[in-house]
Formats: C-alpha cells, structure tokens, sequence
C-alpha cells in the first residue's frame, strides 16, 4: 500500500513554522521542550501501544532479535527519551551567538553569527528514539524538521510525531514546527531529497547505505555523517578482568544501536590472555 504525500502543504507548514522559530526566545523554546517532554510521559501507554504493532510487524517479517531490540520501546525508553529534552533545556541558546568580530582596513566590521538553518529534513533508520532526539534538536536550534522514519518503526515515529508536535503547539509555536512523512513508501526518501523548494537541508542518520543515497542522489544541501566505528581498547596494563566485562557490556548490552562495539583492539602483550 501507498500513501499520497502533499508535499505542498508539509513544505509551506514548514517554512511558515521557521520563521517563527527563528526568531522564539530561549524562554519559549525550553518551555516547548518542556511541553514535549512531559506529553511523550503522559502518554507512554498509548506510544507502547503503537510500538507493540511495530514489533509484531517486526516479527512476522523475521527482524533479528537485535533489531527488535533496537525498536521496542518501554516505560524506561520513553523516560529517557523525555529526559533528552530535558537536558536540552540546560544548553545554551546558540542562536544569535557572535562567534568572531574583526575589522576590516575600511572600519567596516565583519563577524560571524549563529543562525537557524531553516527546514531540516531527517532521514533515519528504525530507531523511534531518533524521532525525538532530531525533533528536540531542531528545535532547539530554531528550526522546523520533516522527519521520515525507518518503516519498521512506522506506527511508532507517528504516535510519537503527533503527540509531541501538539505539545509544541500547546506550548504556542507553530503546528509545522515538527512534521513527519505518514509514508511507508521508499520513493517519499527519493521525493525528499529534490525538494529544493522546501527543504534547506537534509540529514541522513543510519547506515553507510543510506548515507550514500542521499549523498549521491539528492540536490537539496546534506550534511554528511559518518556511519561510525565504536572501538574498545585494551591496553597492557588494563585490569583484565573489569577489561573483559567492559568489552563484553560494549557489544552485548545492546548490539543493535549505533552505540554498541564494533572493533576490539587488544595490546598484544596481552591479547592471548584477555582473547
């Protein structure tokens, strides 16, 4: 199944939303933060709800144990998630932050300052924290965001989309400020990456395959992340056995997150003992 995106209407929302965000205080960005943060809290059973679907789905089409990990929500993750933007609200405002002034042999004076980008569009893979974390994050930084989701984490990114998106505009900002693409069709990502006309720029978080598409493939500005490589090193005169335990919890805690280890380097001094 299919579903038809209006861009027109995401796009202009988008824009109107980021000239008011622009131009918030830091007061009315923290209390939205706020807003968000308590509404993800008072509504965690319905965003359980929507994730359960999620992790059905997930199951029927044969997700590994670690990609239902990296998916499944609880009260837990729902807390932590409300507590990102939270910690959030303790950051300084970069907005309208002179970062360097000099003068120039006419007197003229020349200096840089912070400003929103505009209407930032995130591609992302199944994680619903994300969804969050970007959202949070663009706000914050007074600018409006398109969001578009792994499919495996449909149900959830929209639940989660629609309650903090209220959030905001209860705390009074614009309904646009926080959008999301209610698609699961993969050629909304390619639509994305040539709306020129909406979109300042794209930011692509996941693998390197997904990095690499919307590099190659799109004319609306990205800002390229690395896919990332998490090392533990374990040097010669480490403790060994609190060195083990940590290397195990790097990878098993949680081996489906972008955080879990992914290269072990041992000193070989002592790799035959620790391996």
């Amino acid at each position: 199944m299919k579903w038809e995106v209006n861009w027109e209407v995401i796009g202009q929302n988008g824009k109107k939303a980021a000239r008011v965000l622009a131009t918030a205080s830091e007061t009315e960005k923290n209390h939205a933060l706020q807003m968000m943060a308590d509404a993800l809290v008072e509504n965690s059973a319905r965003i359980l709800e929507a994730n359960q679907k999620d992790l059905d789905l997930g199951a029927e089409k044969g997700l590994s144990k670690a990609l239902l990990d990296r998916l499944m929500l609880n009260e837990g993750r729902i807390k932590d998630m409300a507590q990102g933007l939270e910690a959030l609200k303790s950051l300084a405002d970069p907005i309208g932050e002179v970062t360097g002034m000099w003068k120039r042999p006419n007197g003229l004076m020349i200096g840089k300052k912070r400003v929103p980008l505009g209407v930032v569009g995130m591609i992302y893979e199944a994680r619903p924290n994300v969804t969050v974390d970007a959202a949070g994050l663009c706000l914050k930084t007074g600018n409006a965001v398109v969001l578009r989701g792994g499919s495996e984490a449909f149900h959830s990114n929209q639940t989660i989309t629609d309650i903090i998106s209220q959030a905001v505009v209860c705390a009074g900002l614009p309904a646009g400020s926080i959008q999301s693409i209610n698609s699961r069709d993969r050629a909304v990502v390619d639509a994305m990456l040539k709306m020129n006309q909406y979109l300042d720029v794209l930011i692509p978080r996941g693998g390197a395959n997904l990095i690499q598409h919307v590099v190659n493939h799109a004319t609306v500005p990205v800002i390229q992340t690395g896919v990332g490589n998490c090392h533990t090193y374990i040097d010669s005169d480490a403790d060994q056995e609190m060195a083990v335990k940590i290397a195990f919890n790097a990878k098993t805690h949680r081996p489906g997150v972008c955080n879990a280890m992914e290269t072990l380097l041992v000193h070989r001094e002592v790799a035959p003992q620790v391996l």
